[in-house]
């Protein structure tokens, strides 16, 4: 193994979840439920999931404390990712995205809380930007009051599942392999798939055709691989160094391929609510981990 082909990984998990943070929402607009789309999601993780454990040093830890752990990463990751599907169908994934790349906030406060951890300048930096930013996105001066769509909601929601996942990520790396915790990853996403079934309104008319199941096929299999590259990416690299092209990188190219298709540039405060998240998840993702305890 080459000694920067951490880098490699890194460009391409970037370069895979950006495009397809811009393009998930493309099935759901083609007639395509974003609940199916879930299942597809969840499908094109087996392949991933079982070339990893192939390669893994070890096999799948089943201790009491592996599969606890396992679960609660998967089942945040899975519950996060259709919650993220209902939000880029009823709202814009230029403003999604940021959003949820804001969720090394939640991780960081639940590591200062329960770990004793302590953040640095920049992770504060971080933090302070993230809240400034939030109100910014659907934010319309002159009206009495201000309404936040569900997309919004949603996009808040996705953000907190994912920064709790990443917490119990962070507890499972000291006993576990990279691999085992992609493929309970896998496991869970799995399990959820009886309820998108049952969330689909299959009296509606349903795109089964190539700009529904496989054009989602096409585009969630951009995530799938993406995790299983940022995997390797930390394997091989610095947190503090892959952190920032992934978790800043990532969202920022989702944002400006999705402006350049819709082709209009969103309201002065939308604008600003997008420049200040991006700015604060670049700030927390360059906050090396070895901060200190308490």
């Amino acid at each position: 193994m080459i000694s920067r082909s951490w880098l490699r990984y890194a460009l391409l998990t970037t370069l895979m979840w950006g495009v397809w943070g811009a393009f998930t929402s493309l099935p759901s607009e083609h007639g395509f439920p974003d609940t199916l789309t879930y299942v597809v999601w969840a499908l094109t993780m087996i392949a991933p999931a079982i070339w990893a454990l192939r390669r893994a040093d070890r096999g799948l830890q089943r201790d009491a404390r592996s599969v606890m752990l396992g679960l609660a990463i998967g089942l945040l990751g899975a519950g996060g990712q259709m919650l993220l599907f209902r939000a880029v169908t009823i709202g814009p994934t230029y403003l999604i995205f940021p959003i949820v790349s804001l969720s090394p906030v939640i991780t960081i406060l639940l590591s200062m809380v329960l770990l004793r951890e302590r953040t640095g300048m920049l992770g504060v930096a971080g933090i302070i930007l993230a809240v400034i930013s939030l109100p910014l996105f659907d934010y319309s001066p002159g009206a009495a009051t201000h309404y936040y769509g569900g997309w919004f909601v949603l996009a808040l929601a996705v953000m907190l599942a994912w920064g709790l996942q990443a917490y119990f990520i962070k507890l499972a790396n000291a006993s576990m392999s990279a691999e085992g915790i992609f493929v309970y990853m896998m496991l869970t996403g799995l399990v959820f798939i009886p309820i998108a079934f049952a969330l689909t309104d299959f009296s509606k008319p349903i795109n089964f055709g190539l700009s529904g199941p496989w054009l989602a096929a096409a585009v969630q299999v951009l995530n799938a691989t993406g995790a299983l590259l940022l995997v390797y990416a930390f394997r091989y690299g610095k947190a503090i160094v892959v952190s920032p092209l992934v978790n800043a990188g990532a969202p920022l190219l989702t944002t400006l391929i999705s402006l350049s298709i819709v082709g209009t540039l969103p309201g002065p405060y939308k604008l600003a609510g997008v420049g200040l998240a991006l700015a604060g998840a670049l700030l927390l993702s360059l906050q090396p981990d070895d901060t200190g305890v308490a």
